[in-house]
């Protein structure tokens, strides 16, 4: 019998954040461990996502393409799949694909404007779309069954831990990624967007921090829900995309920055306990 696959990335969730959390559901899954992702923003860190890449372990002597290879064979005991190789992958690098001809329905679920169903991310699903709202995972696992005639993959992007970290924006300034910059080149531009002279201070900085370990407790709460619905033969993967800075040597936020914090995640994955 094959597994589902529930894949849950915590859109922007750096790993001490996440260390910081009360985590019991997925502490059901086993322990994180920290690794590094592949980018410092979301549309690459995905596409990697959507090749079958995990966040990687920074190993040292070993030639970067067998680590590739050994994480594309992976795929062989998230499935419960032996006949999965690395040949299997070639020419379109696509896990959709792959899942797809193994008779799986992908789906995914996105929270983050640049990944939205018109974005390359998108090819190869079967289901794919932008939630309206930002921080809808519980709509998510309303929607999410489980069901015996098909194994399902579920992709699922999550914008609770991305700025601003579920808090009403009222008082924050508009921090928008290339999103927000298409729709400003328009002319539209809210009246609270953030002006170049601006930056948070230190006490701003920490609440941010303080309510992203909040956020990620929430997605936990989510998650033991998800888990009431999920049969035993549900492997979860559970990650980030990248971290985040919270004016850790003067940045703030994520993307154009070469920062450790920015590319430390943690990473939890296993069969459903």
């Amino acid at each position: 019998m094959k597994n589902h696959i529930v894949f849950v990335i915590m859109d922007s969730c750096r790993f001490d954040t996440f260390n910081a959390a009360k985590t019991p559901n997925i502490d059901r899954i086993g322990k994180a461990e920290k690794r590094f992702t592949y980018a410092s923003w979301t549309a690459p860190s995905h596409y990697a996502f959507t090749m079958g890449m995990m966040p990687h372990t920074n190993p040292t002597h070993v030639f970067a393409s067998e680590v590739y290879k050994e994480e594309f064979v992976l795929w062989t005991d998230r499935t419960g799949c032996s006949e999965i190789s690395f040949r299997d992958f070639l020419p379109e690098l696509s896990l959709p694909k792959v899942l797809n001809k193994l008779g799986y329905r992908t789906v995914g679920r996105v929270s983050l404007p640049v990944l939205n169903q018109y974005t390359l991310i998108s090819k190869y699903f079967d289901d794919y779309k932008l939630m309206e709202n930002h921080n809808d995972f519980a709509r998510m696992v309303e929607e999410i069954d489980f069901p015996s005639s098909q194994p399902h993959y579920y992709f699922l992007n999550l914008g609770e831990t991305h700025y601003p970290y579920m808090l009403s924006d009222k008082d924050l300034p508009v921090i928008s990624g290339v999103h927000g910059v298409f729709k400003s080149l328009g002319g539209e531009r809210k009246k609270n967007a953030a002006k170049t002279d601006q930056f948070f201070d230190l006490e701003q900085m920490k609440m941010l921090h303080n309510q992203q370990i909040k956020c990620v407790e929430y997605i936990d709460s989510q998650i033991g829900n998800l888990m009431n619905k999920a049969p035993n033969n549900t492997y979860f993967i559970i990650t980030s995309d990248h971290g985040e800075l919270f004016g850790e040597d003067g940045f703030f936020g994520h993307g154009p920055i070469m920062h450790e914090k920015c590319f430390e995640v943690p990473f939890v994955e296993g069969l459903l306990k």
